[in-house]
């Protein structure tokens, strides 16, 4: 499927004009008038609104370009995506649905460049804060399992980069070490040092899958990128995990990036808050969720990746908790905060649980092995009239 060229629209919405991101709304087709716009969602990245319009609800979007260097190879890859899927349908998963515009692009331009697109609310279903129970965590394995198998048919080439340097710790690193070398030493003051600290006692650790993959021992496949928990839908009435949203950075990638970066949102119910003595990694989570997983891709995932996924689970927390620090040190360009040292909080939070996850290491291998073991044998859940095959 090629995409449709980005339609220009000559309204300036202006952040929070919502008459002016009405005229945007209408521009796709979607029946009019347009009811209702709100703002949706805790994204820190893109401006998110919930548009209302006959019948059905739908999600605008504008894309941040100071995040996405080139909206046009988010809509391409998204328009792939949508074209894979409709050749392999997924069996319990939901894509979000793009809405074109009234000439069939996919997506507008406002009078300053921004790039606006729509998509489908999906209904009935809602986002978790943090999960509560085992079967919510295995809900999640599901979910991203799914999502992988269906992704692992595509070649690593079938689409291209929307945002260059995303997982490539070794960069994130360097990137920290520049704006550390600006910090006058006089005005870092002790939670800042302890952080900086930790970084240099793991600087060996934010190599280890970018040196697995140099060496060959593990493929580029196509990835979510960003697989977090505040980007998984579940179904309001029966709680099952129905859709992965936040696509944009849907591109090539290492599937270990994934895996550990689920985990480390998932598995953490204190959240990315938490006071640094709160934060702990539940194994009692990560069990089902990782059985799950090893259910859905156990005849498709190299040996070399499994063996590679308690590594990736201390390296995505001491990615995120680099970037973090670089923003704080940075002024906070990236990530949005509502108070002072934000970010620098944030950092230890994600540092705390690297400790934690460390700690944990030979239990988080058993769990690992377990997980790909039992994947190989029939699940079996007691039924009212015998015992059935559980829910793949």
């Amino acid at each position: 499927m090629c995409a449709a060229p980005i339609e220009t629209r000559g309204a300036d919405p202006g952040e929070g004009s919502l008459g002016l991101i009405e005229q945007i709304a209408s521009g796709f087709a979607i029946p009019r008038p347009v009811e209702r716009i709100a703002p949706l969602g805790r994204g820190l990245i893109n401006e998110t609104f919930r548009v209302q319009a006959g019948p059905c609800d739908y999600v605008l979007q504008r894309l941040n370009p100071r995040v996405f260097p080139d909206p046009l190879q988010i809509m391409r890859n998204l328009q792939r995506l949508a074209a894979h899927a409709t050749r392999h349908p997924p069996d319990d998963l939901h894509l979000p649905r793009l809405v074109p515009t009234h000439a069939g692009a996919t997506a507008l331009q406002d009078a300053t460049g921004g790039i606006w697109r729509l998509m489908e609310f999906i209904t009935n279903t809602i986002s978790l804060p943090s999960l509560a129970s085992p079967a919510q965590a295995r809900e999640v394995g599901l979910l991203l399992g799914r999502f992988h198998s269906l992704l692992q048919t595509l070649p690593s080439d079938a689409m291209g980069i929307t945002l260059p340097g995303f997982h490539e710790t070794p960069g994130y690193l360097a990137r920290l070490d520049a704006c550390h070398a600006t910090v006058d030493p006089g005005e870092q003051d002790d939670d800042l040092a302890a952080c900086l600290g930790f970084v240099e006692t793991h600087r060996e650790l934010s190599r280890c899958l970018a040196d697995a993959q140099a060496a060959g021992r593990i493929p580029v496949r196509i990835i979510h990128g960003d697989p977090k928990l505040d980007n998984m839908l579940f179904d309001s009435s029966d709680g099952r995990a129905r859709a992965l949203i936040d696509l944009d950075t849907v591109q090539p990638g290492l599937i270990l990036h994934d895996i550990g970066d689920c985990l480390r949102s998932c598995c953490n119910r204190r959240g990315e808050t938490a006071a640094g003595g709160g934060v702990c990694f539940d194994l009692d989570l990560a069990a089902p969720l990782l059985r799950a997983y090893a259910q859905q891709t156990r005849h498709w995932l190299l040996d070399a990746e499994r063996n590679l996924i308690p590594n990736a689970l201390a390296l995505m927390p001491f990615e995120l908790g680099l970037r973090f620090l670089t923003d704080h040190l940075d002024g906070n360009r990236y990530f949005k905060i509502t108070e002072p040292h934000q970010n620098l909080r944030k950092a230890a939070v994600q540092f705390a649980l690297v400790r934690d996850i460390e700690a944990k290491a030979e239990s988080i291998q058993a769990l690992v092995e377990d997980a790909f073991t039992t994947a190989r044998q029939p699940l079996i859940q007691p039924g009212a009239h015998g015992d059935r095959p559980a829910r793949p």
